[in-house]
């Protein structure tokens, strides 16, 4: 069981690390309107692929056990909600630290795995970086008005500062949904370079909020142009909209990423977001992710899942899978 849970989930150290312990920064490039221009999207194909994937991979047994711990280490443990309390959060941290019962990370040769990151609100941050102290597990902020994107621009980019400066390492942005409606591409670009530099050392991930952009062309150009701006990772959706994640989108979107890479050799990371919540799903775009972008890509500081009730699933798969038996999902809460 060890080998293969070390060649699919990694190392529990390297699950711990921060992104730029591993990769180099996405410096950005000038605006490439001809490759902006170029980019397409061809819907009845990429829905077909998307199609296809939930039944082409089958993982059993050990190996199954191996892609959700890789699984877990990508999570982005998350809570993002009206009321939450410096207790939920001090909880949810508790998770991050420790997302699976011992025993059974004992039983999977796994001690200590811990998930991805922590995203909360800014005024959580303070916290959870506190609750986090010590784990090299990164806090990451919802920054610019998020989920909408809509609050003023200087107010956009003083909220990130404020952010970094209360210990976020990570800042994920939405950006202005209307920008990419009209083709107002410089005008994206602008205000996506405007918040890479806000973040400074802050990686910095961009929320292209999919389900409201119209087309999956115009989700491939968002992506591109996001790329060129400095983004490190591009994301899908906030979870607040009525569509989130999805396989054609996130198709697209590591198609985009594929091409970026082959132009300039600046990896850039994924995090679907929203609407991942059984282990099935999770195990569906690992597959997508090694298929399009390889294996590179499987390691938490280039992907990320934005989830929360996910992790309960996979806790509950990895239970049966040493003891056999199933538990009820109230017995895997997270906060």
């Amino acid at each position: 069981m060890t080998n293969q849970t070390d060649t699919a989930s990694g190392s529990v150290t390297e699950g711990g690390l921060l992104p730029q312990v591993h990769e180099p920064r996405n410096p950005g490039m000038p605006l490439d309107m001809d490759w902006v221009r170029a980019a397409r999207a061809n819907r009845s194909a990429i829905e077909r692929r998307a199609a296809t994937l939930p039944g082409r991979r089958s993982l059993k047994k050990d190996y199954q056990a191996a892609w959700l711990a890789r699984a877990i280490t990508c999570i982005d443990l998350t809570t993002l909600a009206g009321d939450d309390t410096v207790g939920r959060v001090e909880r949810l941290c508790a998770k991050a630290k420790a997302p699976v019962r011992a025993d059974l990370l004992e039983a999977i040769g796994l001690p200590g795995l811990t998930t991805g990151a922590v995203c909360v609100y800014h005024d959580m941050i303070a916290p959870a970086v506190k609750a986090l102290d010590g784990t090299g597990i990164p806090v990451a902020a919802v920054s610019t008005g998020f989920p909408a994107g809509l609050s003023p621009m200087h107010l956009r980019v003083a909220e990130i500062e404020e952010s970094v400066k209360d210990g976020a390492e990570e800042i994920d942005i939405v950006i202005s949904r209307r920008k990419v409606l009209t083709g107002d591409w410089q005008g994206l670009y602008d205000e996506m370079a405007a918040f890479r530099a806000a973040c400074g050392e802050a990686h910095v991930k961009a929320i292209l909020a999919t389900g409201e952009l119209g087309t999956l062309q115009n989700v491939a150009r968002a992506s591109l142009v996001c790329m060129m701006a400095g983004a490190d990772f591009i994301k899908t959706s906030t979870g607040k909209e009525s569509v989130n994640a999805t396989l054609p989108v996130s198709l697209v979107m590591m198609r985009a990423i594929r091409e970026y890479y082959e132009r300039t050799g600046v990896r850039v990371g994924y995090k679907p977001a929203g609407g991942i919540s059984k282990a099935k799903d999770a195990l569906v775009y690992l597959s997508l992710v090694k298929e399009e972008l390889g294996d590179r890509w499987l390691r938490p500081d280039l992907f990320r899942f934005g989830a929360s009730s996910l992790l309960g699933d996979i806790e509950r798969q990895l239970e049966h899978h040493v003891t056999g038996a199933y538990s009820v999902g109230w017995r895997h809460a997270l906060a």
